[in-house]
């Protein structure tokens, strides 16, 4: 199934049905008067985040959306059938923006949870309603509402724990092999990852979700490559998992590179935590290492580990240090739920 993360979607929201003109013909009864009923209420369009979908695929073959309209009132105060609704079935994880892709309307972030788009349009009076004592032979009603049309955006942002970043062919998806069962494809060129990949990963009996995206390279923000709009799916990760090809000449270079892009990114991606891993260490000889290791430390000011994803050498403690990060991370916002005020 290809993998696609934004869509453009056409919606419609029903019309409300007319009211009804109408008065009682019954033989025998010698007083009629009005009994015109109420136009039926349009249908609304909603969308709503379900399980077992990772992708907008099914946008790609569906883009316009339209509810029923309701229809209109009938004689002997029948009211019209209101307009069926309309469910866009959204990923977890799908922002739902503007036409002007900026305004976001709704972040669908937990299964079930269910957003209006578009209202439908109110059913119009029969003329029953505009009895009254001086006019009792009323002869109008109202039109129904008309519905409301849009033109929306959804976008894709996966939801993992960790995200992994590095220039192309830094080995993110053979650690993502390595420590899950996810298979991307890994091949001796750049630019092997398309698209994003998820897998579940586990260590010391706890499991959780690794997100591996394309590789970024200088000047991605701008188009270059692939572009880094494929940063906005791990926008959500507790962690970020930042390998360096141990192999590179430029290692500092390297480093510098990934971070400028997140920089340039934008958002609150560059002040995430971030555990800066040297890879392929297993292409090394001591001497090789111990300078690789110097120069990227002096560059990040941080400590970095040191991993083989290929011979999978030190990879459980690698996983080991990402989760004590996503326990931090969730301990902090359990901590601001608890002392964020009540709001009724």
């Amino acid at each position: 199934m290809k993998f696609l993360d934004l869509a453009k979607v056409y919606i419609r929201s029903g019309a409300g049905g007319g009211g009804c003109v109408s008065f009682r013909r019954e033989k025998y009864i010698e007083f009629g008067g009005p009994d015109g009923g109420d136009g039926g209420g349009g249908g609304s369009v909603w969308a709503e985040a379900v399980d077992g979908l990772n992708t907008l695929i099914d946008f790609r073959y569906q883009q316009h959306f339209f509810a029923k309209n309701g229809q209109p009132g009938m004689g002997k105060q029948r009211t019209g059938k209101d307009g069926d609704d309309i469910v866009l079935r959204v990923p977890v994880g799908t922002e739902i923006l503007d036409e002007d892709q900026e305004t976001v309307i709704a972040d669908m972030t937990e299964l079930g949870q269910r957003v209006q788009l578009a209202r439908g349009g109110n059913g119009g009076w029969g003329n029953l309603h505009f009895k009254s004592a001086t006019n009792q032979a009323p002869r109008r009603s109202n039109p129904g509402q008309d519905g409301v049309e849009r033109t929306l955006w959804l976008r894709l942002k996966l939801i993992a724990d960790v995200g992994l970043l590095g220039l192309p062919n830094a080995g993110k998806s053979t650690f993502l092999a390595a420590t899950s069962n996810a298979r991307p494809k890994i091949a001796d060129y750049p630019f092997t990852t398309l698209h994003p990949n998820l897998g579940v990963v586990g260590v010391d009996n706890t499991e959780f979700v690794v997100a591996d995206i394309p590789g970024l390279i200088e000047g991605a923000h701008e188009g270059r490559g692939i572009g880094d709009r494929f940063l906005g799916h791990v926008e959500r990760c507790a962690v970020l998992l930042h390998l360096v090809d141990g192999t590179s000449e430029t290692v500092a270079e390297d480093y510098r590179t990934i971070i400028s892009e997140l920089e340039a990114y934008g958002g609150e991606l560059a002040e995430k935590p971030r555990i800066t891993v040297l890879n392929k260490i297993d292409a090394l000889d001591e001497e090789q290492l111990a300078s690789a290791k110097k120069e990227l430390e002096k560059e990040s000011g941080a400590e970095v580990m040191l991993m083989s994803g290929v011979a999978r050498t030190n990879t459980t403690e690698v996983l080991r240090a990402l989760r004590a990060q996503i326990d931090d991370d969730r301990l902090r916002h359990k901590h601001v739920e608890e002392e964020a005020p009540w709001q009724p």
